[in-house]
């Protein structure tokens, strides 16, 4: 859990605060393996039974399931340290980052732009379903600033997420762009040779770069509406010497021409955003592809993939993790969505790619968590122009 890439940008932890960030991911990884697993040997035996007894049927939906079990003390247990533990975590980290911030902002600010861009806007409205809440409890979200030149966020979560996922994102949090391209892209399409590549909703760019190390003649171009993000996101591409455009643009309507790009990519965006949104964006990337272009969208399994239980567990960082869109998103038929924005129906693909490709074998995710990786694979819609 110590193995992150240690590249310029990512904040250090002294030996106290990592002595505490590692106590917190054994917590979460107790609570995972040890605790979870009790809520559906508790859901057979128990709960389910009782709703059965009342309504002589069994739970129909994860709702239904969630009505009963929320009566069991194991699950309330369980459910009270899984929020416990994420704001713990989110604390420990940061501890480090706040510490060593005015150093990160000079930092940043001394990346300049020997390879790359970055391009703020000023003017820019962060979207109201951004502001509500801070997502997955992330203090500041995706876009608060709270210094000049601020590059908080963009810390926050480079060095909070890798604790977040156990480590299972790889030690540059780059698996959902290595599992794109290294499962998919390549081995499925081996000629196609992107010119320009997009890459919406980038945060830091982790899922960006390896992009730019798959098709090293392409442009790569990342949007994000969060300007902290897309500060650290620069100056810790310059710090990998990457190559990559960063702007700040809302994926809904962007400022680049029609037919700008070969290939348009996201990587676990779509569930940040509520239906209105995935549909403004799915005709953004339309608008956005050349004739022949593919987008890719990656994320973690739909509800219609899953058991009405393994759907409650899921439906848990919604009720309980400051993920108002997570379920609404999982409840939707991308696919109509896809042909709606103008895409033809037998060019739409769904599937699932294997995930860590970062390393040999798939990272196990038997807890049941809802969280990163599912059963080794991430989920892709994708279309062809």
């Amino acid at each position: 859990m110590d193995t992150q890439f240690k590249h310029a940008m990512l904040p250090q932890a002294t030996h106290d605060e990592l002595a505490r960030q590692k106590f917190v991911a054994s917590l979460i990884r107790h609570t995972a393996r040890n605790i979870a697993p009790g809520n559906q040997v508790v859901y057979e035996t128990v709960a389910k039974p009782r709703f059965e007894q009342e309504h002589q049927r069994p739970p129909q939906n994860r709702h239904e399931i969630r009505q009963v079990m929320h009566q069991e003390p194991h699950y309330r247990w369980w459910s009270a340290l899984k929020r416990t533990s994420q704001e713990m975590l989110w604390d420990a980290v940061n501890a480090s980052v706040e510490r060593q911030l005015p150093e990160l902002i000079e930092r940043a600010q001394n990346k300049g732009g020997k390879l790359g861009t970055l391009t703020l806007d000023p003017n820019f409205q962060i979207p109201a379903y951004q502001t509500a809440v801070d997502i997955h409890c992330m203090p500041g979200g995706y876009h608060s600033e709270f210094a000049e030149s601020d590059v908080f966020v963009g810390a926050l979560y480079d060095y909070g997420i890798y604790w977040y996922a156990s480590g299972g994102l790889g030690p540059l949090n780059d698996d959902l762009g290595q599992s794109a391209v290294k499962n998919y892209l390549k081995p499925e399409y081996p000629d196609f040779q992107p010119k320009k590549i997009l890459d919406m909703g980038c945060s830091v760019g982790h899922s960006t770069i390896p992009y730019v190390d798959a098709y090293p003649d392409a442009e790569v171009y990342a949007i994000d509406i969060g300007a902290p993000m897309l500060r650290y996101a620069h100056a810790r591409a310059e710090a990998l010497d990457k190559r990559v455009h960063f702007s700040q643009q809302n994926a809904e309507h962007t400022h680049f021409a029609d037919e700008s790009f070969d290939l348009v990519v996201s990587h676990i965006l779509l569930h940040e955003m509520p239906k209105s949104a995935i549909q403004n964006m799915m005709h953004e990337c339309y608008r956005l592809l050349t004739p022949g272009g593919m987008m890719i969208h990656i994320e973690a399994r739909l509800y219609s993939h899953m058991d009405a239980y393994t759907a409650f567990i899921y439906d848990w960082e919604t009720a309980n993790n400051n993920e108002p869109f997570w379920s609404a998103m999982r409840d939707l038929d991308l696919g109509a969505l896809v042909v709606e924005a103008g895409f033809d129906a037998d060019k739409v693909i769904q599937k699932f790619v294997p995930n860590s490709a970062w390393q040999a074998k798939v990272f196990n995710d038997n807890s049941q968590n809802g969280k990163m990786s599912s059963r080794g694979t991430w989920f892709i819609v994708a279309a062809i122009k």
